[in-house]
């Protein structure tokens, strides 16, 4: 651990309307399997600024932040996912989630539902062990942590959300597949809905978001048409004959959007909701009009090892085409992270940035 600081410094977190507090202290003793990871950034996602604000509950005290880049000082025979032994100075990233892989539902490819799950920057404070969020400046990553080493030609603006966004979008878009030639939908032009549109291999890509500096984004994000969502009906109309979308992804969790996200799907078609993940009013769903039009819909949350690993593939092979780094609209010192969350909130950027230095 030469050249680090042997004091770790977080910021704590008590509860909406509360005062964040900075912590120091000592470097954890490793398990078989831990590593301790210096934190180079992490960036405030919209379940952080819910949870912040109170919006969205979570076990306190907690140190908050879950997308996340680092690089390994120390480890006690932990490996990435490929089986490769980690040393220290690797950049790496890793699942959100540290599942145990051995209980009903990581056996049954389910490992963010595993029954002794474990969720970085949403655990309570342990003092035994070193914080498990970003807003720190060295992060505790435990035993059967899924994790991935960084490429060089992939930034840390770009690789801190690959833990939550882009590998949320990558199991998206394996729930539901669409075509080269099929038409997909991507409701709301957020990081998911922007990175959906990247990644996305359908000859149609449609964008849906009520903001327009959101949707001339979208474009610069592979959207091949943007709409707000009074246009979605005829845009469709149009490309696809009054069928509808091949798949639609709904990013948002606003209620009047999923229902909109269900009305637009074709017969046949697949309905992917991703942005559910607060408390919101209930909707209105026809058990007749699903079955007649022989709908899918799923629910997709988090995401599998293999899906983090599929993010930082696309982001070091494609990254360089869009316009990921630009997203983080500015970084704060962990010392001003108050302001970086007002930041946060009174701006609505797409990512703030956190350093620890």
């Amino acid at each position: 651990m030469r050249g680090y600081r042997a004091v770790i410094t977080s910021v704590e977190f008590d509860g909406p309307g509360r005062p964040l507090r900075i912590v120091e202290h000592a470097f954890p003793e490793l398990g078989a399997g831990e590593t301790l990871v210096r934190v180079r950034l992490c960036t405030l996602c919209g379940s952080d600024l819910h949870t912040y604000s109170g919006r969205r509950s979570t076990p306190l005290p907690t140190v908050l932040g879950h997308e996340i880049v680092g690089e390994v000082v120390e480890t006690a025979g932990a490996t990435d996912v490929g089986g490769t032994s980690l040393r220290p100075g690797d950049r790496i990233v890793w699942s959100v989630v540290c599942a145990c892989h051995r209980c009903f539902y990581c056996e049954h490819e389910l490992p963010q539902k595993c029954d002794r799950l474990q969720k970085y920057g949403h655990l309570k404070v342990d003092p035994a062990r070193g914080p498990s969020g970003g807003l720190t400046t060295h992060c505790h990553l435990l035993a059967d942590t899924a994790i991935v080493r960084v490429p060089d030609s992939i930034p840390d603006a770009v690789a801190a959300p690959a833990m939550c966004a882009t590998a949320t979008v990558a199991a998206a878009w394996r729930a539901g597949p669409v075509r080269e030639s099929g038409t997909a939908v991507i409701v709301g032009a957020g990081l998911l809905g922007l990175t959906a549109a990247a990644i996305s291999p359908a000859k149609y890509r449609i964008v849906v978001d009520p903001q327009l500096s959101r949707l001339a984004l979208a474009k610069t994000f592979g959207a091949t048409h943007t709409v707000t969502p009074g246009e979605l009906a005829d845009c469709l109309r149009s490309l696809t004959s009054g069928r509808g979308a091949d798949v639609v992804l709904e990013m948002s969790g606003i209620p009047a959007a999923v229902e909109q996200a269900i009305a637009s799907a074709r017969i046949g078609g697949t309905v992917i909701l991703v942005g559910s993940v607060f408390p919101t009013r209930p909707i209105p769903l026809l058990a007749e009009d699903i079955v007649r039009r022989c709908l899918t819909i799923r629910g997709v949350h988090n995401y599998a090892p293999a899906d983090l690993l599929t993010a930082i593939q696309f982001l070091g092979e494609h990254g360089h085409r869009f316009p990921f780094a630009a997203q983080v609209a500015r970084t704060f010192p962990l010392a001003e992270v108050a302001a970086a969350f007002a930041f946060a909130e009174a701006e609505t950027p797409i990512r703030v940035g956190i350093t620890p230095w």
